[in-house]
């Protein structure tokens, strides 16, 4: 099996290098495919996304340099939809990741994911410094919006444990992060394995964490492995010992898109 990642940003957004770069580097590393899923524009915050008046430049330039490439690597156009975003368009691209980087508070949206002190910021200030009460509010979040944008791929479902504050052994946290993943599965059977924060050294293992693995298996969904991709050089990071983490939890197979739609490999 060639690798594929759908999910990679560029510098139309918050990633290093530009889409070129990233072609490059994923035909250097011998993979079968590359989808870019830069950031959607986000109205109510423009630090990290794609300005509403680049959109169109970034569908040219990937569709025009998806041609350029066309007899040495697949290369995919795709948007990260983010669940309090809107998207424009969207039959302009061949799949879109949903997930959410917010959490709802008393004073709007706030980020979760800018840094360890924003996180704990946000749940002493609004959640009385309670991880739980502030990973369920997350979770509520994703699931609800999961089914308003039925994406093609689930991103990150526990990004919420990024910088490991919340305890993912709890029994309630569990509860409520397999509650979102079983409401998110019925409109979107294919999630991603992310190796993202890993790669930025947040993590020691891809989101998502083990205790979900009894449940994608029982719905019949579909894993696809992703690096989040901030830097060119990171397209597949992690990737073969994701595939062991895999069948040490009894997952006998993954998705690549390939030819413009999932095909299944064994592992």
């Amino acid at each position: 099996m060639k690798y594929s990642n759908l999910h990679t940003h560029t510098t139309f957004s918050d990633g290093k290098h530009s889409v070129r770069e990233n072609i490059e580097s994923a035909i250097k590393l011998g993979m079968s495919s590359l989808g870019f899923s830069d950031h959607c524009y986000t109205y109510f915050d423009t630090s990290y996304c794609i300005p509403k008046d680049r959109v169109a430049d970034y569908i040219k330039e990937v569709r025009a340099l998806g041609e350029e490439y066309r007899d040495r690597i697949e290369i995919y156009l795709g948007y990260e939809l983010d669940g309090y975003a809107i998207m424009e368009n969207r039959e302009l691209y061949d799949y879109v990741i949903g997930d959410i980087h917010y959490v709802r508070t008393s004073d709007g949206l706030r980020a979760i994911d800018l840094s360890s002190q924003e996180y704990l910021g946000i749940v002493n200030n609004y959640f009385g410094g309670d991880h739980i009460e502030f990973a369920r509010e997350y979770y509520a979040g994703y699931a609800e919006k999961i089914r308003e944008m039925r994406p093609d791929v689930l991103g990150h479902i526990d990004l919420v444990a990024k910088y490991s504050y919340v305890d993912e052994q709890s029994p309630k946290y569990q509860k409520m992060a397999l509650e979102a993943l079983d409401a998110a599965l019925d409109v979107c059977p294919v999630l991603e394995m992310n190796t993202g924060a890993i790669s930025r050294g947040y993590r020691k293992i891809p989101y998502p964490a083990p205790f979900f693995f009894d449940l994608i298996k029982s719905k019949g969904a579909k894993i696809t492995l992703s690096s989040d991709s901030h830097n060119a050089n990171n397209l597949i990071y992690f990737f073969d010992e994701s595939l062991e983490i895999l069948k040490a939890n009894g997952i006998k197979s993954v998705v690549s898109f390939v030819g413009g739609k999932f095909e299944e490999f064994g592992i």
